[in-house]
């Protein structure tokens, strides 16, 4: 049975997040892997609804960039407490 809403392939998860490595010896193991794929796959789903809510509480008939943009800000403040960043090559974190 085919699952309804956005996919991502692992491949393609996969190079994504081997991009943004900095060492060369980082793996993910299929379970990491498998668990970043729904975790991207919620994320879109989440953006998608918030921004159709965001254009009916706007009246509009379909949803446009504006309303995506206006929403974003919402889903990386969710995500943010969940990431570290590098901030003049100390790495904070954010929990």
């Amino acid at each position: 049975m085919e699952e309804d809403g956005p996919s991502f392939r692992k491949e393609l998860v996969n190079k994504l997040l081997y991009l943004h490595f900095k060492d060369d010896r980082c793996k993910v193991s299929a379970d990491a892997l498998q668990l970043m794929v729904e975790m991207l796959k919620i994320f879109v789903q989440e953006a998608a609804a918030r921004a159709i809510r965001q254009a009916q509480a706007e009246d509009q008939d379909k949803v446009d960039i504006e309303q995506f943009e206006k929403v974003l800000p919402q889903l990386v403040w969710i995500l943010w407490p969940h990431f570290s960043v590098r901030v003049g090559g100390v790495v904070k974190k954010n929990f």
